[in-house]
């Protein structure tokens, strides 16, 4: 036996062939990166309410930490991240649509510098006829985006950046209200490169 911290499983099976064509090709654009040829940015939504995360934690003996359990409104997150910390993040109460993320992603495109390249999964709000009908405008614009394969979660950098949120870096106090909630996610956000870092081998 041993301790260790429990993990979601993705729903379905990742496609062997699938996932091996589009890892390679990924390794290519992460090279393409190193070499200062183009830009990569990782993007994905993620949500935050009253509910903590608990995968585990030191405890002393006579002394147990407890968190209350409360039902709270979603704050949702929507980032565009690069390895070397830099992040566009978007918060948004309500939740978030396709024209949500179209609208972020215009946003990006008028701040890149160099080809760029978004990796996104395949979520139903990345893929639709709104979303697939703006992609020919942002690759005139030198934004291009690369669909991962379905289930592959592991293959998103920004997937460690909500892990470190949720699991590492908003304290206790954060879960007292909704209003600190929001506080603790948005100052972690602004910090995001400066006070918090990942280091991204």
């Amino acid at each position: 036996m041993g301790w260790y911290r429990f993990k979601k499983k993705v729903k379905g099976e990742v496609c062997p062939e699938l996932y091996l064509q589009k890892k390679r090709q990924l390794e290519q654009l992460k090279r393409a990166e190193n070499e200062g040829k183009i830009d990569i940015y990782y993007g994905d939504e993620s949500g935050f309410s009253l509910g903590p995360c608990l995968p585990y934690g030191w405890q002393e003996k006579g002394r147990k930490i407890e968190r209350e359990s409360s039902l709270s409104k979603r704050l949702n997150v929507l980032g565009f991240m690069k390895k070397n910390n830099e992040l566009e993040s978007y918060v948004f109460e309500s939740s978030i649509n396709s024209d949500v993320v179209i609208a972020c992603i215009d946003n990006l495109s008028k701040k890149i510098k160099k080809e760029t390249v978004l990796v996104m999964d395949n979520a139903s709000i990345h893929q639709n006829k709104k979303f697939w009908n703006k992609e020919e405008e942002w690759g005139k614009k030198g934004l291009k985006i690369f669909f991962l394969p379905l289930y592959s979660p592991q293959l998103n950098k920004i997937e460690i950046l909500w892990r470190f949120m949720k699991y590492k870096w908003l304290e206790n106090s954060c879960y007292k209200s909704y209003l600190d909630l929001v506080k603790g996610v948005e100052n972690i956000l602004i910090n995001f490169g400066l006070k918090c870092t990942i280091n991204f081998a």
